[in-house]
């Protein structure tokens, strides 16, 4: 197969690799990739966000199969406009990918079918958000309804805190993502992250995973994009996610269908868990970032498979072989990070790693000037490893980390920490 995969971040290098695991790719594409990414794949420079463009490039490079990788060009309609050209693609339709796109309408989903979730209310306007905060009280939760690159939630310890990030997202702080808002319940518990695939009838779990959101160690500071993750997550054992399976994923998608928005891609739900019981935080219509890192570095070559199933609704038939192992990716982020940061400095000593089937280095930011790499972005590197256990995983990444020469980044360094201490 001649395939396209869509992004240039983290996910799309780790998407790329898992998918050149497989022999049944003959040609990978990336559109835009990376500087990680044009090493293994060709790159092209493509308006992903645009279905026409990306349609007219799959077309003249006899592209068989299309992965998008990030949200906006699904909210886009980007999965419509390939089908509507006959071009196999895994990733849902625009009306079925409203359930990242908008919060309100996934709370609209939850309360049709009873999916245990937090309580919430939905705000047009800063007052009555406001009002609304000031009669529950503190902590509470406030997001952006719209998409904002996951940086769109607050968890508010103080009344006054809420009201300033309501005051932020109507102010324009996440631009059209924060024109309304979703103000919810704080929700105590350990949250994790489920992936499930679905073809629009059956639906495949495929993982779990835990990431860390906050800045700094032992999960404090500003939320982030995420600094880190490691696959699987205890606390969604086997009872746990079936639970979520029947109680939360598996209605949303037969109210999907029923309302004529059958689900097909990968389904990211993050969960609260307390005492055993799931509760929905949020849906995501992608794989996470960089959870994604984690899963494909334990899934290997079968991540083809698996996505060629969903995306030609055979799902049923198919199955994911697991091997009793787990896998820790550590983020290495540009200094300042997640406010300001500088670009353009130079990481050095990528190239001396020994990178294997166990051991790599997915590039979220990169670039290539006068041959070396440089960061462009905020999230910058994911080292990533895999091993027998959780604490040989986090060993092996971390031994990788200290031996990259990179003066303007910085890494936490206590990716799952909470299980390697229970432990």
């Amino acid at each position: 197969m001649n395939i396209l995969i869509l992004g240039g971040g983290g996910r799309e290098h780790a998407l790329a690799w898992a998918v050149l695991q497989n022999p049944k790719c003959d040609r990978l594409v990336v559109a835009p990739g990376n500087a990680g990414i044009a090493e293994i794949a060709d790159c092209a420079n493509l308006n992903i966000e645009n279905g026409a463009d990306v349609v007219r490039f799959a077309e003249e490079e006899a592209i068989d199969f299309v992965i998008i990788g990030p949200e906006a060009p699904l909210a886009a309609g980007v999965a419509d406009r390939l089908r509507e050209a006959s071009v196999l693609v895994f990733g849902p339709s625009q009306a079925a990918a409203a359930l990242e796109a908008s919060k309100a309408f996934t709370k609209s989903i939850c309360d049709a079918v009873g999916a245990p979730t937090a309580i919430y209310a939905h705000f047009t306007d800063a007052r009555a958000a406001k009002a609304y905060i000031r009669e529950q009280g503190a902590p509470i939760v406030v997001k952006a309804d719209g998409l904002a690159a996951g940086k769109g939630v607050i968890v508010a310890e103080t009344v006054a805190q809420a009201e300033a990030a309501v005051d932020d997202m109507f102010g324009g702080a996440f631009g059209g993502a924060g024109a309304e808002v979703v103000i919810e319940e704080f929700m105590s518990g350990e949250e994790a992250s489920f992936f499930i695939l679905c073809d629009g009838i059956d639906l495949l779990p495929i993982g779990t995973a835990q990431d860390h959101k906050r800045v700094g160690e032992g999960d404090t500071g500003p939320n982030t994009g995420g600094m880190g993750a490691y696959s699987p997550a205890p606390v969604l054992d086997d009872a746990v996610a079936q639970r979520a399976l029947d109680e939360i994923v598996r209605p949303t998608m037969e109210e999907m269908a029923r309302r004529g928005t059958p689900y097909q891609g990968v389904l990211y739900a993050g969960l609260m868990i307390e005492n055993g019981q799931p509760r929905l935080v949020e849906y995501n219509v992608r794989f996470g970032d960089p959870e994604c890192q984690v899963l494909m570095m334990r899934l290997g070559g079968q991540a083809l498979d698996l996505m060629h199933s969903a995306a030609e609704g055979r799902l049923g038939e198919a199955q994911v072989n697991w091997a009793n192992d787990h896998a820790v990716t550590v983020v290495m982020a540009a200094d300042g990070y997640p406010d300001a940061y500088d670009k353009g400095t130079v990481i050095s000593g990528l190239e001396r790693l020994d990178q294997d089937s166990r051991r790599k280095v997915f590039h979220a930011g990169t670039a290539r000037r006068d041959g070396k790499f440089i960061a462009t972005g905020g999230r910058v590197l994911n080292v990533t490893a895999r091993s027998s256990s959780l604490a040989d995983a986090a060993k092996a990444a971390y031994c990788m980390v200290e031996d990259i020469d990179w003066p303007g980044g910085f890494y936490r360094s206590d990716i799952g920490w909470r299980v390697l201490a229970q432990r």
